[in-house]
């Protein structure tokens, strides 16, 4: 039987956040602000559509979910650092809710790692929202907005966190793709009644 190919476009998306990260880190770096904002918009469009093009395309695989968490991981770090760089300033005045959003991305997988030695590729509604919340609340903040949504994003971002780490909590071992620690909270009460 011929094993599936990585290279799909589902995961040439994803595995174009793995390209412009140091991209987006030069742009930062050498102070080109604009430019920075405009690759990461496309790099966020690129999350955006990789998981729906992989479920229009039926090429939902373990490998895809997985790359988009590192992809996830590296883009977060990176705009950590990008953003620090551009507008130190505003980081510095927001710290607090920066390190909310490293956090959130760092302590599920950390989880994951502990419990299954693993990188676990939940991919929650939660997650999404949270992801949708930060990246638009950053170019409020960045581009002279007020502050306050991108602090409710980071807020999210914890809650989205805690719930993948209930998630590991929860699960015997790993799986990709969960809608919510209630989903699988649900499921698992289901299969204690069947058995």
């Amino acid at each position: 039987m011929k094993k599936p190919s990585k290279l799909t476009l589902p995961n040439l998306l994803t595995g174009f956040r793995f390209i412009a990260a140091p991209i987006l880190l030069w742009l930062a770096w050498n102070n080109y602000p604009i430019a920075f904002m405009a690759l990461l918009a496309v790099t966020f469009f690129s999350d955006l559509v990789d998981g729906m093009v992989a479920r229009l395309t039926g090429q939902v695989t373990e490998f895809g979910a997985t790359l988009d968490s590192w992809a996830d991981v590296i883009t977060y770090l990176t705009v950590a650092l990008g953003c620090w760089w551009l507008w130190p300033a505003i980081v510095n005045r927001e710290l607090i809710f920066v390190v909310f959003i490293i956090a959130s991305c760092l302590l599920p997988a950390a989880a994951g790692i502990y419990k299954f030695g693993c990188f676990t590729s939940y991919h929650t509604w939660g997650v999404k929202i949270a992801a949708a919340a930060m990246g638009s609340s950053l170019y409020v903040l960045f581009l002279g907005g007020p502050a306050w949504p991108f602090r409710i994003a980071a807020v999210l971002c914890i809650v989205a966190a805690l719930d993948e780490i209930l998630i590991t909590w929860l699960l015997l071992k790993p799986e990709s793709n969960l809608r919510s620690a209630w989903d699988v909270l649900k499921r698992l009460m289901r299969n204690d009644q069947v058995s």
